[in-house]
């Protein structure tokens, strides 16, 4: 039997659900609103975890690509004390793979593969029981009928309110986010500094983070304690007031850090946001959810993971459970709530230690998850 199943969104956890599905064997249709792969840029460089996103590429029959894509060197982290000094410089083996690196686009252009993605179709709403099953309400107007349904169209996502009322709250902690490219020809003393993955330094209720990316690219992060509309008297289109405000924000923090936020051309503001720790819903047959749509919460390098592996294991749920897939969702649902819940707690617990009133908190964190 045929099943007419559409996943919304054309990220991580979307395109693993519709990689393996296809591997399988089973047709999907992938809905995405951005007008093609390069709309917009992709975001920062992710880390894939063994038991987690490496596991659903290993599913998706891709690990030998993601192996040789995928930078181990970037796993290396070095903490700095806000006056300059090294606290910790934690380098991988060589063997160490863990949490090898990749850049989003690759990772996105890996999982493309073969599928064949609608680009530009924005969805408005999902009304699920329909007498042809759930119904796709588009943003141009258009309408589709699907057997299945699935969210993955991340934090603000349109096809929750089918299952849920649920809706992300504001965190307390704000993220602005700058770049800086070709760092190693352009600022080799801040490559040095960074050196081959992350370099992070913790002050009071705030902290400054560099993240390597492929081809000499860097991240910057400056994250903070403050209200949600804490930007309402700064022009943020204004690069020069934007950077003055941070650097006053990290006011008697050590030059060489400061160069960070002094050399970034641009800010991007990404106040975080989350879901209720324990996200759940009443099964709503034809309609569910993975990632940052079931349960979105704090950055901590769970979210990509955890979306990605539910879309492997649902779409094997729904390969091995076509002939009954209501109750192949109604499983993956409360495997996924489970494991999502456990995760919701430690990264919620992550971030009030990572920006805290005691620095030492977010030291005390790195040194408790540090591999061995």
């Amino acid at each position: 039997m045929r099943h007419r199943i559409a996943v919304v969104g054309g990220g991580p956890g979307g395109l693993t659900f519709a990689r393996v599905l296809h591997r399988l064997g089973h047709p999907v249709t992938v809905l995405e609103r951005d007008p093609g792969p390069d709309a917009r840029p992709p975001g920062g460089t992710l880390d894939l975890q063994e038991g987690l996103g490496q596991l659903a590429l290993d599913k998706a029959g891709l690990a030998a690509e993601f192996e040789a894509l995928s930078r181990p060197e970037g796993q290396a982290m070095r903490i700095l004390d806000t006056d300059g000094t090294v606290l910790r410089d934690w380098r991988p083996r060589p063997d160490e793979r863990a949490n090898p690196e990749i850049d989003r686009g690759q990772l996105r252009d890996l999982l493309l593969g073969p599928l064949d993605v609608q680009w530009g179709r924005g969805v408005a709403r999902v009304v699920p029981g329909t007498r042809d099953g759930v119904q796709v309400h588009f943003e141009d107007g258009r309408q589709e009928t699907f057997d299945l349904v699935v969210g993955a169209d991340g934090a603000w996502s349109r096809v929750r309110p089918a299952v849920s009322s649920a809706t992300p709250h504001y965190t307390g902690v704000t993220s602005v986010e700058t770049s800086l490219d070709d760092v190693d020809t352009r600022h080799p003393d801040l490559a040095r500094l960074i050196g081959d993955g992350s370099l992070a330094v913790y002050g009071v209720n705030r902290s400054l983070v560099a993240q390597r990316n492929s081809g000499g690219h860097v991240k910057v992060y400056a994250k903070f304690r403050a209200p949600v509309d804490w930007h309402t008297d700064l022009d943020r289109a204004d690069v020069e007031a934007v950077r003055s405000s941070l650097l006053a924000l990290f006011d008697g923090w050590a030059a060489p850090v400061l160069e960070l936020l002094r050399h970034g051309t641009t800010f991007v503001h990404r106040p975080f946001y989350a879901l209720p720790v324990s996200h759940t819903w009443a099964h709503v047959p034809g309609v569910t959810l993975l990632g940052d749509a079931a349960h979105l919460m704090p950055p901590l390098g769970a979210g990509a993971n955890l979306a990605m592996l539910e879309g492997a294991e649902l779409a094997e749920s729904l390969a091995t459970g076509l002939d009954d897939p209501d109750n192949a969702v109604r499983v993956f649902e409360e495997r996924m709530w489970a494991r999502a819940g456990r995760w919701a707690k430690i990264t919620t617990a992550g971030l009030e230690r990572l920006v805290s009133p005691d620095p030492a908190e977010a030291i005390a964190q790195f040194d408790q998850v540090q591999p061995s």
